[in-house]
């Protein structure tokens, strides 16, 4: 997950030029030829915004930071080894590999053979790292899209941290998709297997007090001119934020939308609708609402489901890409299954929540209803960003906010 930081303005990677090599072009003629004889996936194509994003994810402190974060790297790790069973003697599809850090993991549970496939130039150091390790013979370290890259042989496994902020964020999981149906073997294994994005309301007042309140009195001097502005500034796009838990308004949650990797078509990620209802458990300001999520490893399905991208009980049809959803709590999970989450109540992750603040709070008394629909579409603009729009209503008012996670 690309984190926003210094040389990431508002989560833009920068956009220098990046090259391939001359075996990499080679491959890919010879893929297309393939293609024209096999039933395979179609690629979209690498446009310049792929190669910015892919080249964004060379810089050495994105895979600092997601190393680091602890919750991340040890879930996956205890994933592999719960999975052992599976992975030992087979061959594993590694999307995203970076440094190679979880390619490696499944080398030594003991995989027959790991293809590493990144499209970013870290994918040289991956290599030189998976020497250092004595692994050459097990790890095949690949720089290229997974759309592009030529695997001679089918996968057991497919691992792969592709979640960006608010899951669909970046839109990684197109290519794991791709992945699982080029390469993937019948009853084969996907980590993580399942996803699931929640929103709850928010109050957050020491926040909007820091970005917005702070311009009404500056050193004695009225600055109330600067609000309109502020608001904007702060506000405009999702921000990127750790909450806690006293931070959410109500229980239970809402599931906006729920990923069975093994099953999920690309075309239902375009377009996801959520109708919610709310009620407050607080007398105190609304400042927003949070999404976070959550993702599951679970082993193959035994057999193939239609519900792709589930939605709870009582929705409309997925022709309708909407869901007229009961809130619910997380789904009960047993205690066997491994869960890495984002959540609030948690401990913290790089992915921390995403915030979508409103410009005006909306005082509420308790067990008043916040009602509406949030709507996620790819952009137009880059499919890598991703549109969202919210319709809110409380106490007779109704709004709606546009905004870009870009």
């Amino acid at each position: 997950m690309l984190p926003r930081g210094p040389g990431f303005s508002n989560g833009h990677p920068p956009r220098p030029r990046r090259g391939r090599t001359r075996g990499l072009r080679d491959s890919y003629r010879g893929l297309l030829q393939q293609q024209q004889q096999q039933d395979w996936p179609s690629a979209r194509p690498c446009t310049e915004f792929d190669k910015a994003y892919f080249h964004a994810y060379s810089h050495v402190g994105v895979h600092e930071e997601m190393i680091k974060d602890d919750v991340r790297t040890g879930t996956y790790k205890a994933a592999i080894m719960r999975y052992q069973n599976l992975i030992e003697g087979k061959v594993v599809l590694d999307v995203g590999c970076g440094t190679g850090i979880l390619a490696i993991f499944c080398a030594l549970a003991g995989a027959k053979r790991v293809y590493a496939v990144d499209a970013s130039e870290i994918a040289l150091q991956a290599n030189e790292i998976v020497k250092d390790n004595n692994l050459s013979d097990k790890v095949i370290v690949m720089l290229g899209r997974v759309e592009d890259v030529n695997i001679e042989e089918n996968v057991d496994v497919i691992i792969s941290e592709w979640m960006g902020y608010m899951l669909l964020y970046e839109t990684m999981l197109p290519s794991i998709i791709f992945a699982r149906d080029k390469w993937l073997k019948p009853g084969g294994l996907i980590l993580p297997s399942h996803a699931t994005l929640y929103m709850a309301p928010v109050t957050h007042t020491a926040r909007y007090s820091e970005s917005i309140d702070f311009w009404r009195d500056v050193y004695g001097i009225k600055m109330s001119a600067m609000l309109p502005l502020a608001k904007q500034s702060a506000f405009e796009e999702p921000c990127i934020e750790t909450i806690t838990g006293e931070n959410v308004l109500t229980w239970p949650l809402m599931q906006v939308m729920e990923v069975d990797c093994y099953t999920i078509k690309v075309q239902e990620l375009e377009s996801i609708t959520a109708n919610y209802r709310f009620s407050s458990m607080l007398n105190a300001p609304l400042h927003g609402f949070a999404f976070w999520f959550d993702v599951e490893f679970n082993g193959p399905a035994i057999s193939p489901s239609n519900n792709h991208l589930q939605f709870p009980s009582g929705s409309p049809s997925s022709d309708q890409h909407s869901q007229n959803s009961s809130q619910s709590k997380k789904r009960v999970k047993s205690d066997e299954t491994i869960v890495l989450s984002t959540a609030p109540e948690d401990a913290p992750t790089h992915w921390q929540q995403t915030l979508l603040y409103l410009y005006e709070p909306i005082e509420l008394k308790q067990d008043q209803i916040i009602e509406g629909s949030v709507t996620l579409t790819q952009s137009m603009e880059n499919p890598r960003f991703l549109n969202i729009h919210l319709a809110y209503s409380s106490g007779g008012r109704s709004f709606v906010k546009e905004s870009v996670m870009r």
